[in-house]
C-alpha cells in the first residue's frame, strides 16, 4: 500500500554477509505519518490496533459461518467487517485508493445471497491486500509506534530533586558494574562494595522510572526483583569474604537478570526505532 512519495526510504543496519563478503542494505518503507495519531501517546485507546484485531475476528466469523451455511450470521459479520475495513481510509487517507472496494462489494453481495464460494473468494482477495500491507509496513510500524521513547524518561538523582536522562543512567549503571568487576579483580574489596551500594541505589531509582510506562509492579519485579536482589546479596557476601569466584558469578547473574533481560525486550527495538526516525 501507499505511494513512494508518501514515505521515506531508510537504510537500516541489518547487514547480511554474502559469499563475496559484501554487506547488503535492507530498505524499509515508512508508513504514512497520519497513522501516528492512532497509536500512543497521541491516542490512549490504540484505535488502529483494535481496528486490526476487529477485522481479523470478523474475517474469521464470516469464513466459519459461510462454511457452515449460516447465512444470517455470515451477513451480520460481513457488515461489521465492511464498517471497520472502510475505517482504514478514514484513519489513513493516504491508503484510501489501496482498499479492495470491488471485492468488498462482492463479499457483501455473496453474504447477502448465501453464496459461500463467493464469500470465500472475496475474502481471499481482500486478505491478499491485507498481507501485502502487513508485509511492507507491520514490522516497521510496530517499531515506530509500539516501542517506548526512552529519550523522554528522566530518572531522579539520589542526592537532590534533579534528574538524569535515561541514557545517562544506563551509562552510569554500566560503569558501576565494570568498576565492581575491576575492583574485584584487583582485590580492592572496599571500592567494589562502595560501587555496589551505588549500583543498588541507582537500580532503585531506575525502577521508579519504569512507572513512566508500567502501571503495575510486575515488569519491575521481572527485571529488578528477587533474582536481582539475591544476586547482589551474594555479590556482597563474596566481596566481604574475599571469594572472587562467588563475586564474579553473582555479578554476572545480576547483569543477566537486570540488564540483559531488559535489553532483550527494550533495547534492540528502541535502537532500530532511533535509526528509522528521520
Amino acid at each position: 500500500m501507499g505511494q513512494k512519495s508518501s514515505f521515506w526510504l531508510i537504510a537500516v543496519g541489518f547487514l547480511m554477509i554474502t559469499g563475496s563478503g559484501v554487506a547488503a542494505e535492507k530498505y524499509l518503507p515508512l508508513p504514512p505519518a497520519s497513522i501516528a495519531q492512532w497509536y500512543k501517546p497521541q491516542n490512549d485507546r490504540q484505535v488502529w490496533l483494535h481496528t486490526m484485531f476487529s477485522l481479523r475476528r470478523e474475517m474469521q466469523a464470516v469464513t466459519e459461518y459461510a462454511a457452515a451455511g449460516e447465512q444470517a450470521l455470515t451477513q451480520k459479520w460481513a457488515e461489521r467487517f465492511t464498517g471497520n475495513y472502510l475505517k482504514i481510509a478514514e484513519m489513513v487517507p493516504e491508503w484510501k485508493d489501496e482498499l479492495e472496494y470491488r471485492w468488498l462489494e462482492r463479499l457483501r453481495s455473496a453474504a447477502e445471497t448465501g453464496d459461500g464460494e463467493g464469500v470465500e473468494l472475496a475474502l481471499r482477495k481482500i486478505g491478499q491486500g491485507c498481507k501485502s500491507c502487513h508485509r511492507e509496513y507491520r514490522a516497521v510500524t510496530a517499531i515506530l509506534y509500539r516501542t517506548p521513547d526512552f529519550s523522554k524518561i528522566m530518572i531522579k538523582k539520589p542526592t537532590d530533586e534533579s534528574a538524569d536522562s535515561f541514557a545517562d543512567v544506563m551509562e552510569e549503571l554500566s560503569s558501576l558494574i565494570n568498576r565492581i568487576k575491576i575492583a574485584t579483580d584487583d582485590s580492592r574489596e572496599q571500592q567494589a562494595l562502595a560501587s555496589l551500594e551505588q549500583l543498588r541505589r541507582r537500580l532503585d531509582d531506575l525502577g521508579e522510572g519504569c512507572s513512566a510506562c508500567h502501571n503495575d509492579p510486575a515488569p519491575r519485579e521481572r527485571f529488578l526483583g528477587k533474582l536481582t536482589r539475591d544476586a547482589l546479596e551474594d555479590l556482597e557476601r563474596g566481596l566481604k569474604q574475599g571469594d572472587k569466584k562467588l563475586a564474579g558469578r553473582s555479578l554476572g547473574g545480576a547483569a543477566v537478570y537486570a540488564c540483559a533481560r531488559c535489553h532483550a525486550v527494550h533495547r534492540s527495538p528502541y535502537d532500530i526505532r532511533e535509526t528509522l526516525l528521520p
